[in-house]
């Protein structure tokens, strides 16, 4: 952020998304991995039996697997116009001697699409990393603030009270339901081995001279080099593409949780009841100086919109993969699932940075409580008249006229809310202001809220965390917010 250049920058790139996302899906990453990957072909090749792979052939490879020559490969690109052939030449002229084995038997997408489900693997456990870490803050702010009572909203009208903290678990649950979802979709991710053009392995059953003993095994060395204990069963050219459907699909679920979150957050500082953190020199507008803008939150949204809408890129490219595999799915996968990766994570370094310093305005908070109080207490100073002796039918419809009265001074007059000494001094419901202020207890109003915030927790969020807590080891939220 802030470097001039004079070609145009992903604003993902420099803005928003840690430097670990950024380098799973860099260059140097990607063309290393390639060559790990022809290594371990050639490894595989070699401890199966095939005396044209030899130790000197996997020592040059390895010796130069780092040492990617850009240079030699974007040169070898602009004439052959394949970026894998051009990588195979690039690393061909550093291992003279193995050259002529480097890619035996493969296919460009064994390289290509083996690297992209490492991306997955590893993009995914960062996503994992970073939302356990929102969900321990939130979990830790929704304890402190289990019997903030504060206003509670339907339709975005005043309803019954609730707490701030009962609030947060609501977010809590919308992001512990994202991270089952994305624990369910890291568990679909597979290698896809070393296939051929068709799925069907026929090149190395050449080369093995028909051993299918051999040829299985082949996929089982590979998939091992790199710490998977699977691969796809069956496939055509590439790995299917619904697993990028069900890995985005999460990235969507978690971002949606986000949404709402940041969404309520701009509503609760509308009414100033909470303020996302503002620090001390930030300005909030460039017009009007005394502003503060829930701009943090204003950004999640717009992220995490980007998010729910790129990832409808994945679902068209696996509907349309025709038979075996065409490439209309490589320019597009290119852009739309790093981008949808480092979009997630900044939704989530976002999240987890306004939760950690989430000001609430108790004083504020309070007034609109009280304000509306005396409207939600009349079902309980009907049932405490009654008690006394009085009639309900008869007691409900001096309250709601009351009720309107007391609605029509506040909304129209500007005035302060006299509903309830509107009741006490009623003689039919036979009560005194004192009496009739007990109804308005909010700790009695607003239900098992508070100890609705220590069951979930303790029930459903501290086994969560408990089971992952080496992930809070290093939980980042100040990353370029």
């Amino acid at each position: 952020m802030g470097k001039r250049t004079d070609i145009y920058q992903s604003p993902l790139e420099g803005r928003y998304p840690s430097k670990e996302m950024l380098t799973i899906f860099s260059d140097d990453e990607k063309f290393e991995n390639w060559r790990k990957l022809w290594i371990a072909l050639a490894q595989a090749e070699h401890d199966l039996g095939k005396e044209e792979v030899t130790d000197e052939m996997i020592d040059e490879m390895y010796a130069n697997c780092s040492n990617i020559n850009y240079e030699d490969a974007n040169k070898r690109e602009k004439e052959v116009r394949h970026d894998v052939m051009a990588h195979v030449y690039a690393f061909g002229l550093q291992c003279p001697n193995a050259k002529g084995i480097i890619h035996w038997g493969a296919t460009s997408c064994y390289v290509t699409d083996n690297t992209d489900v490492f991306n997955l693997s590893k993009a995914s456990a960062l996503i994992k990393k970073r939302l356990i870490g929102v969900i321990d803050i939130l979990a830790k702010s929704a304890d402190e603030n289990k019997s903030v009572y504060c206003l509670g909203y339907t339709h975005y009208q005043p309803a019954a009270p609730t707490t701030i903290g009962k609030r947060e678990t609501l977010w809590i649950q919308d992001f512990m339901i994202g991270l089952s979802t994305l624990e369910s979709a890291m568990s679909q991710i597979k290698m896809l081995g070393c296939r051929g053009a068709t799925g069907t392995s026929s090149t190395f059953m050449e080369i093995f001279d028909g051993d299918e003993e051999k040829v299985k095994l082949l996929d089982k060395h590979i998939a091992a080099e790199f710490g998977y204990d699977k691969v796809f069963g069956v496939s055509g050219q590439t790995y299917p593409r619904i697993l990028d459907v069900v890995i985005l699909n999460a990235l969507t679920t978690i971002c949606v949780a986000a949404y709402k979150m940041a969404d309520d957050i701009r509503l609760m500082q509308h009414d100033k009841e909470v303020e996302e953190p503002f620090e001390k020199k930030q300005i909030g507008s460039s017009a009007m100086a005394y502003k503060r803008n829930p701009m943090r939150s204003e950004r999640i949204c717009s992220l995490a919109r980007y998010v729910l809408n790129n990832s409808g890129n994945a679902v068209d490219t696996a509907a349309t993969q025709w038979l075996e595999r065409t490439l209309d799915d490589s320019a597009n996968r290119r852009l739309s699932i790093p981008e949808c990766f480092l979009a997630t994570e900044s939704v989530l370094i976002l999240c987890g940075n306004v939760a950690d310093g989430l000001v609430l305005n108790k004083a504020v908070i309070n007034k609109r409580l009280n304000e509306e109080l005396p409207f939600m207490a009349t079902e309980n100073i009907i049932m405490d008249a009654v008690k006394n002796g009085g009639n309900r039918q008869e007691l409900h419809e001096h309250i709601r006229q009351h009720s309107m009265e007391a609605g029509k001074r506040v909304k129209q007059e500007g005035k302060s809310n006299d509903l309830l000494e509107r009741i006490a001094s009623d003689p039919i419901f036979g009560m005194t202001l004192n009496q009739v202020k007990a109804g308005c207890d909010p700790k009695k109003l607003s239900g098992r809220a508070s100890h609705q915030v220590t069951d979930f927790l303790e029930n459903e969020v501290k086994p969560v965390l408990e089971a992952n807590k080496e992930l809070l080891t290093d939980v980042n939220t100040t990353v370029s917010v």
